[in-house]
């Protein structure tokens, strides 16, 4: 038996075929087109997803002569997608998490003395990060769209919910415990919409996706939309909640880093809603049938691939991802430079929309591999400030594209003062969905029968820690806050 899961991510859709004993049999992967209308505005136009969902599965269903038992899906979260209930077309672009639009709609509601209530039912806080306040905007800017909304005729979700429509054929308006915990909409507690939180952000409960389980029958692929297939749709997580499953972190404590766009840190809490002070967001991590949940704790980095993305695109300085590694070995340290990449602002912990990016400690010596350098250390800097304040032990096991990055691994082992194992399959956001559409579907009895298919690729152990250095990125941090 295999599985398809489907993984709709920032920048494109990656399809995989999974077996049952936890392989890759093949694998599809489309991409699509990135907007920026305005500076510190980013939106995706949900047709071009949904045509790359198309193309990778295409691409993945023809490496195999295996129809699949079912379908998984995951996804970039928080952004936020309108479509017309009938035709399916979006009357808008999809406005993206990584969207800054809304920063002063969260403050307004910060200073009206809102927060606090927000963050005690969703665990979350008012940042222009999470979905409810985009859609905020678009009521306050476009009410010819928002009319319909109010009339029922458009729906509101988020990529997993826009995918589950598209691939039902428009039968289908759900979403999932993982999705919805981070709309700011949602209360952790209740399991549930707020009514409360619709009223204050403007959204009409009736026009949101139903809330169901992580896996278990979600709905069925209609064969006129999806390839000729009719499919259970038997599992469905955000993409970091997915990758915690795919890793198999389904013990208390036990955490992940996924390094993608950005770096999510999630450490399972159990059954346990645990809050936290110090930047830290509270979020489900994923819902059983029974109803019972697992909650997380989650620390958010929201530029961390996509800095090594922008010193190849925006730079020139490298040629392919692959390349920085190779590069900053070529040096032995930054030289003293440090790279604060708030380019989107910054994320956890230090929540700061205002923030934006510096390079510091340039001198004429200073070349393209020390820059490439800084930033790799960058990421590793980020992910330590993220882990202690989570107060995590233990291993941390990473995934994610620049997983594979050996001299990143090292890096963070030794900032961490942690071993760091990286997994033989990588791509746990998507074995992530497949491992719940597999268990939804009874591929898989059980969660154990999932842990014995993760095999490690290789274990860093920390080495030297270089405090002086983090000591400079802590005060360049500093400068990017008092910039903004």
């Amino acid at each position: 038996m295999t599985v398809l899961a489907i993984d709709a991510g920032t920048t494109g859709v990656t399809a995989l075929v999974v077996t049952d004993d936890g392989r890759i049999e093949s694998r599809g992967y489309e991409e699509f087109a990135q907007h920026f209308p305005q500076p510190g505005w980013v939106e995706h136009n949900p047709e071009e997803i949904w045509q790359a969902a198309l193309a990778a599965c295409a691409k993945a269903l023809g490496g195999t002569s295996v129809t699949p038992t079912c379908v998984g899906i995951t996804n970039q979260r928080e952004t936020a997608v309108l479509w017309d209930r009938r035709s399916l077309a979006a009357p808008r672009r999809a406005i993206v998490w990584q969207d800054r639009r809304t920063t002063s709609i969260c403050e307004r509601l910060r200073d009206g003395g809102h927060e606090p209530r927000v963050s005690e039912l969703t665990g979350l806080r008012l940042d222009p990060y999470f979905t409810a306040t985009k859609l905020t905007w678009i009521a306050e800017h476009e009410p010819r769209v928002w009319s319909e909304v109010m009339s029922g005729h458009i729906a509101i979700g988020t990529v997993d919910s826009y995918l589950v429509a598209r691939l039902t054929a428009g039968a289908r308006h759900v979403t999932d415990p993982s999705n919805a915990s981070r709309t700011l909409l949602y209360g952790l507690a209740s399991g549930t919409w707020e009514p409360e939180l619709c009223e204050l952000f403007g959204v009409p409960e009736s026009a949101l996706p139903r809330v169901v389980a992580n896996y278990g029958e979600i709905g069925r692929t209609a064969p006129e939309a999806f390839l000729g297939l009719e499919l259970p749709i038997s599992g469905m997580a955000g993409d970091q909640q997915a990758a915690l499953f795919g890793q198999t972190c389904f013990a208390p404590g036990e955490t992940k880093c996924t390094y993608g766009t950005g770096s999510f840190i999630l450490a399972n809490t159990g059954g346990e809603i645990v809050r936290s002070d110090a930047g830290l967001l509270t979020t489900v991590a994923w819902q059983a049938p029974s109803g019972e949940r697992t909650y997380a704790l989650e620390g958010s980095i929201f530029v961390t691939g996509a800095a090594i993305q922008w010193l190849r695109d925006g730079l020139g300085l490298i040629g392919t991802a692959k390349e920085s590694e190779a590069v900053a070995r070529t040096v032995s340290s930054s030289g003293g430079v440090v790279f604060v990449p708030a380019l989107t602002g910054l994320g956890a912990p230090h929540w700061d929309p205002e923030a934006r990016g510096l390079i510091s400690g340039i001198t004429r010596g200073t070349t393209r591999a020390h820059l490439v350098r800084a930033t790799l250390e960058a990421i590793a800097f980020e992910v330590r400030d993220v882990v202690e304040v989570m107060g995590a032990g233990g291993t941390l096991k990473a995934d994610g594209g620049a997983s594979g990055n050996d001299l990143l691994m090292q890096l963070q082992a030794d900032q961490l003062g942690l071993p760091v194992e990286r997994p033989v399959i990588q791509e746990t956001t998507a074995l992530g969905a497949a491992f719940l559409a597999g268990l939804g579907a009874g591929v898989w009895a059980s969660p154990g029968e999932l842990r014995d298919t993760w095999q490690l690729d290789h274990r860093f152990e920390p080495g030297a820690r270089d405090d002086a250095a983090y000591a400079r990125w802590l005060e360049t941090v500093a400068l990017t806050r008092h910039h903004a």
